[in-house]
């Protein structure tokens, strides 16, 4: 896609400060910008590559003033940095508008949709699936019976969508996600081998959730497990049946949550952690990466450590961990004067 500087200017309501028809093609760093390319600045630190950038057209803010000449043309906004997002977002709407059915698909009789539908080959919509409008499903997506999908959603290649499935507005599952799996659910019997337990239930994320690539979330035993709107979980997480997370939760990669566990809303949760089963944990909770969280958190607790402590005792107890050796040199030296 190409776009001259007063195209720009003209989505971020800017002004041009060069040559408006110059055209951009591609995004880069300021640093490492070349001819055709667009970039920032935003970062004062960063003041001294707009200097040298081969960068055609850089984005700025309105009350910078170049202390020599430019090779560059400018386009001055309100906010650099905020321009710069919209205008990827902007990028990804034209780069992603893809509508129409490619082929081949299958596509049941009752699966219906709404406009400026994409649906992306070899991809696979069950009995009773109801899609609404805008919806991006990309190659290789199966989509089970009865799963409703709202507005805008984005479902990249090779997710995997179980029955049952509900799926709210301006949602994206990126690709190998599967929603909707067994729970891990299994009952021993008198002879010590395990028995599935059926899970029943299902997987329901609300409105504004994204879910990174490689990340499962399992269906409940009975009832759902749900992700509560503006969720954000990164690549690889598990969650496991009967889980809640609350809204505006986020979590990095590779955190594994045990079944029926509550996490309150706004929680922040590093990568690597984990959580038991049949625990709550509050609103505005801190989670450290690596933490190993075994209890009820009340709100606005900060953890770390596994098991995982308060943020300060944690950082407390770490320092004379360090110097336990130091420690037990001295308590050697003194049993030794006994």
């Amino acid at each position: 896609m190409i776009f001259t500087a007063s195209q720009i200017a003209g989505i971020l309501e800017g002004d041009v400060e060069g040559n408006p028809e110059i055209a951009v093609h591609k995004l880069a760093k300021i640093e490492e910008g070349e001819k055709g390319a667009l970039t920032f600045l935003a970062n004062p630190k960063y003041t001294s590559f707009i200097y040298t950038t081969k960068a055609s057209v850089t984005i700025v803010n309105r009350d910078f003033v170049p202390d020599h000449r430019l090779e560059t043309t400018l386009i001055k906004v309100d906010d650099a940095y905020k321009s710069f997002s919209k205008l990827l977002e902007y990028y990804n709407q034209v780069k992603n508008n893809k509508v129409g059915i490619e082929e081949p698909v299958f596509r049941a009789d009752t699966a219906t949709h709404g406009k400026d539908f994409y649906l992306g080959a070899f991809s696979y919509l069950g009995n009773n699936v109801k899609i609404g409008d805008n919806v991006k499903i990309y190659p290789n997506v199966y989509i089970g019976d009865n799963v409703t999908i709202g507005n805008n959603v984005v479902i990249f290649a090779g997710a995997k969508i179980y029955s049952e499935t509900l799926i709210g507005n301006n949602c994206v599952v990126h690709s190998g996600v599967v929603l909707g799996a067994d729970g891990f659910g299994f009952a021993p019997s008198e002879n010590g081998e395990y028995i599935a337990v059926p899970q029943t239930g299902n997987v329901i994320l609300e409105d504004n959730v994204d879910i990174g690539a490689g990340t499962t979330i399992d269906r409940a035993t009975l009832g759902s497990t749900i992700l509560r709107k503006g969720v954000k979980l990164d690549n690889q997480i598990q969650i496991a049946h009967n889980v809640e997370i609350g809204e505006h939760t986020v979590i990095a990669a590779q955190t594994g949550i045990a079944g029926s566990t509550k996490i309150g809303k706004h929680c922040k949760i590093g990568g690597q952690v984990g959580i038991v089963g049949h625990i709550i944990i509050g609103d505005r909770v801190k989670i450290q990466a690596q933490s190993g969280i075994g209890r009820n958190v009340k709100d606005d607790e900060i953890l770390q450590g596994s098991p995982a402590l308060n943020y300060g005792d944690y950082n407390k107890s770490y320092v004379h961990f360090k110097n336990l050796p130091k420690i037990i040199n001295r308590l050697e030296h003194i049993e030794k004067k006994d």
